[in-house]
């Protein structure tokens, strides 16, 4: 087979300008592109919901006058570490598992392992470290936080075979993206409540709602290969049930705020958000690649959105 990732080692469906091709060496753009570093919305993507449900505990505690200032930052790193380093691991581990299948599709032939610039064992190894940085970043919380994070291990490792055996690899996904809504909560008060669990389930369909977006890129690949998703399933509807998906995730946020008495400003931040997700589905054409991808991408506001209100809301109590 003809090797058709570009000969200056970068993949065709990462940004050219990224850092990774700017400050790392050439030998370890590879492995950056297997943790897919030179497409940071993942990991944000995969930490918004840690960061909403940490600002939200933290508010809870700020309006009951223990509001620890040292705690929260130290909360937020953590989750930083953690979301790059696991987002990694997955994403190594996805590659793994779809080595064939990233091979027979355009916009994926060019990473490293259907390319042949990483062995398996050397992606194996490095999804290894990844998981180890995950680990050390978990063992700092408290025990019952530590038993949460170990749960969402199952969810992970069926996550890659889901296109496989289902049309909603989606909601497989946002079942993954989302649990950190529940270890941020737990890793405060050391253990959960109902509010942290509406926001699980909001991002689950905030998560199921972008990732259709993005889907809809690979759709005609997908067709022919027999992969599987929720942009295939939705087809033409897809407007429709995105209305549905951010709908209901906006109104499961709104609920969650209102059983923790969270201020005014925390629902101007949802409002916000609201504004974005049905810009998305106002201006979405599902057979335009590019403006799926930037509808996707968009995302990353929706998250920031509901964070700085959320963080805002801690000293308005």
């Amino acid at each position: 087979m003809t090797d058709i990732h570009d000969d200056d080692g970068r993949v065709i469906d990462a940004p050219s300008d990224n850092f990774v091709y700017r400050l790392l060496p050439r030998s370890l753009w590879p492995y950056a592109q297997l943790a897919r570093w030179d497409r940071p919305i993942g990991w944000q993507l995969l930490l918004w919901p840690c960061l909403w449900s940490a600002a939200m505990a933290a508010s809870v505690t700020a309006a009951h006058g223990a509001f620890r200032p040292g705690q929260f930052i130290a909360h937020l790193l953590l989750f930083f570490v953690g979301a790059v380093a696991m987002r990694g691991a997955g994403c190594t581990y996805n590659d793994l598992v779809d080595h064939n299948i990233d091979d027979k599709v355009a916009r994926t032939r060019s990473r490293p392992l259907p390319s042949g610039r990483v062995t398996r064992l050397q992606a194996k190894i490095f999804m290894g470290l990844q998981a180890l940085t995950g680990l050390i970043v978990l063992l700092c919380f408290n025990g019952f936080t530590i038993l949460l994070g170990f749960a969402s291990l199952v969810i992970v490792a069926i996550y890659p075979f889901a296109k496989r055996f289902t049309d909603w690899p989606q909601l497989f996904l946002g079942l993954a993206f989302s649990w950190g809504a529940l270890v941020a909560w737990a890793a405060v008060f050391g253990s959960l409540a109902l509010a942290p669990v509406m926001l699980y389930f909001a991002a689950i369909l905030w998560t199921i709602g972008y990732d259709t977006i993005y889907a809809h890129q690979d759709k005609e690949d997908d067709a022919l290969i027999g992969v599987r998703s929720t942009a295939r399933l939705f087809g033409g509807n897809t407007k429709f049930w995105l209305i549905g998906l951010y709908g209901g995730a906006l109104l499961l946020i709104a609920i969650g705020f209102t059983l923790t008495l969270m201020p005014w400003i925390a629902f101007f931040g949802l409002a916000l958000a609201g504004i974005l997700l049905f810009y998305q589905i106002a201006v979405l054409d599902i057979d335009n690649g590019d403006l799926c991808l930037r509808l996707f991408k968009l995302n990353f506001y929706v998250g920031l959105s509901l964070f700085a209100g959320l963080v805002l809301s801690i000293f308005f109590h």
